[in-house]
């Protein structure tokens, strides 16, 4: 597909195409029933409904958010534009009524009227099994764990059926932090264990088509692919109840179709809507549309320095040369986004993450570092983009395969199905990808240890390794634990340089988080993980 027709097709409702059938609740409900549910449409949905599963996607994360509980969460504060906005440095109990940091250790005092979703009782003992599996499961879980420092069992420790005790293995400070992300979320042990078995001693695939939580939300219909329902939990203790008390969750896979359902009034709510039509939405004022940038974020082009060519930093540094950076920043994203391109020559570096690097389009500069490489004419390769943020990532990969062919290098587009895509990444066998990561943690040491450390985490996309890199990221987490500043400083402008010198991966932009909902919805927030939190939205 050219590129003008691509852009044209996804910019807007085609004349005469049919929209999709939307729950009965619209024509049927009475007006406070409707009132009392929210309808959400988006591209993609989950694959797994358990964020401990093998290759749950993004959307999985929504289900998880909403459905389980986890022992702390955090406070809001009022971010850009007076939006809700997470507080990064203050936490406040979910499960736990009470929790006392102390210099090696956290100690968590359960709400004793906690129950999960069949009636069961939260113990210590579920909170314990649960953070065993996060750290066991391997993966994903378990290496987002790790990121706090949380990796063995021993160091969960039940007190007696209120109380646990989380040992530290050493100073970390993003230990706390990691425990109110989504991953150590609890988990009805007693219900997965009568579901378990020797080749799935913890439960996957059960939790991966049910939840078993004691969160606000419960799952009550999965259908892959097209809907997911979820009611209200009247018993849940972890904060003030909900004022929705469903949510009805629909796969709408045309853009076009989306935004028509919302401007008709049948839709409360989209996202990953293309950008010219949030852009229209602003201007119309009919809706509101909120857009932040993501915390901790960066859409980016990694190349698998595994496989040559990619192998070769000069071919590297010319696809970096090569970008067609302002084009995406124009003709994808209608500048809603921050660009992360064309730093002046003599900017010195931050001690920040996302900063913006030095490479900016030069065709020429590209040709050379191609020929210098031994490249002069080119090759063949695939550039892969996740199918579920098809609306940003086909245009973006498209503009690519342009520009790349003015140096001779033919890229086959390769199109992943969003419920595969996490599973193709772990297997890193793709040459050349679009991906977004945004940090769950709003650190830069946070950042660089899941995608450049040779640990080699599932978002390391790259399989990139470097001694000097690990120092350096190694080196700036001990500074943090301990206060040391100067060392600190020094080592995070040492691996944001060896990044944008080894050039691993070409960060494009730091993308906006844009949500469209009817004027009658408030309570949105940001958080961390970019999804919707339902528990604080309501209708009027």
């Amino acid at each position: 597909m050219k590129r003008r027709d691509f852009l044209k097709s996804v910019s807007g409702l085609a004349a005469g195409a049919a929209l999709p059938a939307m729950p009965s609740v619209i024509s049927s409900a009475k007006a406070d029933a409707r009132s009392e549910t929210l309808l959400i449409v988006s591209e993609g949905g989950p694959n797994n409904l358990d964020i401990h599963g093998v290759g749950t996607n993004v959307p999985g994360y929504e289900v998880s958010w909403n459905c389980y509980d986890r022992l702390i969460s955090h406070e809001m504060k009022s971010g850009p534009g007076g939006v809700p906005y997470y507080d990064r440095d203050k936490f406040k109990g979910e499960l736990a009524e009470d929790f006392k940091i102390d210099d090696m250790s956290v100690t968590f005092k359960l709400k004793k009227n906690a129950k999960f979703h069949d009636g069961a009782p939260v113990t210590a003992k579920d909170v314990k099994w649960s953070l065993d599996r996060a750290v066991s499961v391997g993966g994903f879980p378990t290496f987002q764990m790790s990121a706090g420092s949380l990796a063995k069992p021993e160091q969960f420790v039940v007190i007696d059926d209120h109380t646990v005790r989380v040992d530290f293995l050493k100073k970390d400070r993003l230990t706390i932090p990691d425990l109110a992300v989504i991953v150590p979320c609890i988990v009805n042990s007693e219900l997965v264990k009568k579901n378990a078995s020797e080749k799935d001693p913890w439960g996957l695939e059960y939790t991966k088509q049910q939840t078993a939580g004691s969160g606000a939300y419960k799952v009550v219909k999965w259908t892959a692919g097209t809907e997911v329902v979820m009611e209200r939990n009247d018993d849940w203790v972890g904060g003030p109840l909900p004022k929705i008390k469903r949510v009805i969750w629909r796969m709408v896979p045309q853009a076009g179709n989306r935004r028509a359902l919302l401007e008709r009034g049948d839709a409360d709510i989209s996202y990953e809507l293309p950008f010219k039509d949030f852009q229209e939405m602003k201007a119309n004022g009919k809706l509101n549309v909120v857009s932040l940038p993501f915390s901790n974020g960066i859409q980016y082009i990694g190349m698998n320095v595994t496989k040559p060519p990619f192998d070769n930093p000069k071919v590297r540094q010319a696809i970096a040369y090569a970008m067609p950076y302002q084009k995406i920043m124009d003709a994808v994203l209608f500048g809603l986004g921050n660009p992360m391109f064309g730093a002046p020559k003599d900017k010195p570096t931050e001690v920040a993450w996302p900063q913006p690097h030095k490479y900016n389009t030069d065709m020429e500069k590209a040709k050379a570092l191609l020929a210098e490489a031994g490249y002069a004419n080119g090759f063949e390769t695939t550039i892969s983009f996740d199918l579920n943020f098809a609306g940003v990532n086909e245009p973006l990969c498209v503009l690519v395969q342009e520009s790349l062919a003015q140096l001779g290098i033919k890229t086959t587009i390769n199109k992943v199905p969003g419920a595969n895509w996490r599973t193709e990444l772990n297997k890193k066998e793709m040459p050349l990808f679009t991906n977004v990561f945004s940090g769950w943690l709003d650190y830069p040491e946070y950042f660089f240890y899941w995608c450049y450390h040779g640990n080699n985490s599932v978002f390391n996309t790259m399989s990139y390794k470097s001694a000097e890199m690990d120092k350096l990221i190694d080196g700036a987490r001990t500074a943090a634990s301990t206060g040391d500043t100067a060392t600190y400083d020094k080592d995070v402008k040492g691996f944001v340089d060896l990044a944008f010198t080894d050039v691993p991966r070409i960060p494009l932009y730091q993308p906006f988080v844009n949500v469209a909902m009817q004027k009658n919805i408030s309570g949105y927030q940001y958080w961390f993980h970019r999804r919707l939190d339902y528990r604080a939205m309501a209708k009027g």
